[in-house]
């Protein structure tokens, strides 16, 4: 059995780590409501566009049918943007999304098709740079001051910027989406997914795979109808413009649930380490006492033992 010295300092370490744990719960307790209620102003929007893209990817008898909308058949490339976080200490939330990335990659890269990425968010560029994946941009501490990765020449290179609130704004995101779209428009990947992680309730996050381009298909309700809209001033310029803010809008909202995820996940991961260590002080205690009531034991019987051989 360890001494008592031993044992009172594996106690005092515990504590100064269950003061550490119980902070950042305390951090992203604070954090989290204002949180969810960007994410939750943004949501009408992102839906508001998807209803509308879905619309327009179904319209008949416009003379302009966008590049984005047409599937491409021979898929030799595809592009995903990621989405994690730019700190750890938030359970398994990052890596219950990368396990999943990875079993995406593994089945590509079985029918010979190649994987390009693009990052938002520090512990997304460590993992896969770690991997050897093609990155073609990344953009890290979003809600701090953004520092821009450049992968791909001839691109956005990025720059920072201060004063943001704490808050992720859709300019810290146009360089890496500028990237993969980029590259799509060019014919090097012919497919770009959406990766994140969707906030769905304080203690349930669930990792999220969108398609981003080609428009995914619509819902069968909607293909049944027929309908166009009257372009001013024309279909082309239009859609050309809406296309990227659908994309746009779509990634933040990915960035507004991932922060959400990121402060909840936190918020009960902490909360468990407290509780954790809580439990673990309280059996250190017990086997202190043990021990110091062991020496003493052992002292009264060295004493007794002395005085009877004298």
């Amino acid at each position: 059995m360890a001494g008592g010295r031993e044992i009172k300092t594996k106690i005092k370490s515990v504590q100064n780590t269950r003061k550490v744990t119980r902070a950042l719960e305390m951090v992203s307790a604070s954090k989290i409501r204002k949180a969810q209620d960007r994410m939750k102003a943004s949501r009408p929007y992102a839906r508001a566009m998807k209803q509308l893209i879905g619309h327009i990817a179904q319209a008949h008898g416009s003379d302009y049918v966008h590049p984005w909308m047409v599937e491409r058949k021979d898929v030799k490339r595809v592009g995903y943007i990621i989405v994690s976080s730019d700190r750890g200490l938030a359970g398994g939330l990052n890596n219950n999304l990368f396990r999943k990335l990875l079993g995406e990659f593994r089945k590509w890269n079985e029918q010979g098709v190649e994987v390009d990425i693009v990052t938002i968010g520090q512990k997304a560029l460590m993992f896969f740079r770690r991997i050897k994946v093609n990155i073609l941009g990344s953009v890290t501490h979003l809600e701090d001051s953004p520092r821009m990765v450049e992968r791909q020449p001839g691109s956005y290179r990025g720059s920072s910027a201060a004063g943001l609130g704490n808050t992720p704004i859709v300019e810290q995101l146009i360089g890496v989406v500028k990237c993969m779209l980029t590259a799509y428009n060019e014919g090097q990947v012919d497919r770009v997914y959406l990766c994140y992680n969707d906030f769905i309730n304080t203690m349930t996050q669930r990792a999220a795979f969108d398609q981003l381009l080609p428009l995914p298909p619509a819902e069968e309700q909607m293909a049944r109808h027929s309908w166009d809209y009257l372009y001013e001033p024309d279909a082309q310029t239009v859609l050309d413009h809406l296309m990227i803010r659908y994309v746009e809008s779509l990634v933040y909202q990915a960035v507004m649930e991932n922060v959400a995820s990121e402060h909840a996940a936190r918020m009960v991961a902490m909360k468990a380490a407290s509780d954790n260590a809580t439990k673990l002080i309280g059996t250190l205690n017990l086997v202190y006492n043990k021990a110091r009531q062991a020496a003493i034991t052992q002292e009264i019987s060295e004493i007794v033992g002395g005085a009877a051989a004298v």
